[in-house]
């Protein structure tokens, strides 16, 4: 049986796969010519990361496909419901990027509190002429320890990103409509896990005045409404720091232009865009914004970790 990794697995999940007997090609066909090439080359499973789409009109063209799997946690990417109606397997993996996006979201607030990403930009260009003036510029940090951060979803990566948090004295607080309560682990080293506890809020509006940081963790909503907007940006602290690794969309983009405007909001870092992969200009050249290109889950160990996990739920259901 043949599988498809349009946008890519590691080589473990590969190797796993063929000792069960599958063949794996990771060449990335162009989305106009995917139906195509499937039903050409009688494939049962396509896996995906953010890149490829698989909606209604291509399940219907491939009706060989048995198999849908998306390498990371969001399947907004994927007409879900309407391929499991069917019959189709869909799976993801959502516990393998967790510590690494959670990672990446701990450099950003350390980053924006001590404009990092920006100083990065301008001292190639002025630090030699300009190192008096720029020294003054990012002569206002702050610390991260005793800052209020607001986890907004609280799942396997905003409970993984609160230990971190906790880990560099934070105090943490959450937002989640589905997670009561939560035990937290901070790992020592050579001293094993810490459990601190955490009872998230259902409404961001209860917390939101209190936070001087905000990460959010939450899929696109299904109404396409974002979870922080104009509305919100008003009820936050004057200098908030926002970091997104989720969704493009979940911030109203406009509404964040405005916010860091005014200096409502003192930086954001963006990961995630609404209109990915082609962003707007406006947010990756704005000097408080930091931009990395959806690179969230992008560490080998997490990579490594996807891959094994989809190679054993593809070995279980089509073995």
């Amino acid at each position: 049986m043949k599988i498809l990794a349009n946008d890519g697995i590691s080589p473990e999940g590969v190797e796993a796969l063929e000792k069960a007997g599958f063949t794996v090609s990771t060449t990335n066909i162009p989305q106009d010519q995917l139906a195509a090439a499937i039903n050409a080359e009688g494939i049962v499973g396509l896996l995906v990361r953010s890149a490829t789409t698989v909606r209604k009109d291509l399940i219907d063209a491939c009706p060989g496909l048995k198999l849908i799997g998306r390498g990371g946690v969001g399947m907004d990417n994927i007409d879900v419901e309407y391929a499991r109606s069917i019959g189709l397997s869909v799976i993801n993996t959502p516990g393998a990027s967790s510590q690494s996006v959670a990672e990446l979201v701990m450099g950003e607030l350390f980053s924006m509190s001590r404009d990092l990403f920006h100083s990065h930009r301008m001292m190639p260009t002025t630090g030699a002429t300009d190192f008096g003036k720029l020294k003054k510029r990012y002569g206002k940090g702050q610390e991260l320890r005793g800052k209020t951060i607001g986890i907004v979803g609280f799942g396997r990566i905003g409970q993984s990103l609160a230990s971190y948090a906790l880990g560099v004295g934070m105090k943490v607080k959450a937002v989640d409509l589905f997670v009561d309560k939560a035990s937290i682990g901070v790992y020592i080293e050579g001293h094993g896990e810490v459990a601190v506890g955490i009872d998230p809020v259902k409404d961001l509006n209860e917390i939101i005045g209190e936070l001087d940081y905000i990460s959010l963790h939450v899929p696109k909503q299904a109404n396409g409404a974002a979870v922080i907007g104009k509305a919100e940006f008003a009820k936050m602290k004057d200098g908030v720091i926002l970091v997104n690794a989720a969704r493009g969309g979940v911030i109203d983009e406009d509404a964040l232009i405005e916010a860091l405007n005014s200096g409502k909001v003192r930086a954001t870092a963006l990961d995630v865009f609404e209109n990915e992969p082609n962003p707007r200009a406006d947010l990756l050249q704005h000097e408080k914004i930091g931009s990395t290109p959806h690179i969230g889950a992008a560490t080998e160990e997490a990579q490594d970790r996807i891959g094994l996990e989809l190679a054993e739920q593809i070995i279980n259901l089509l073995s």
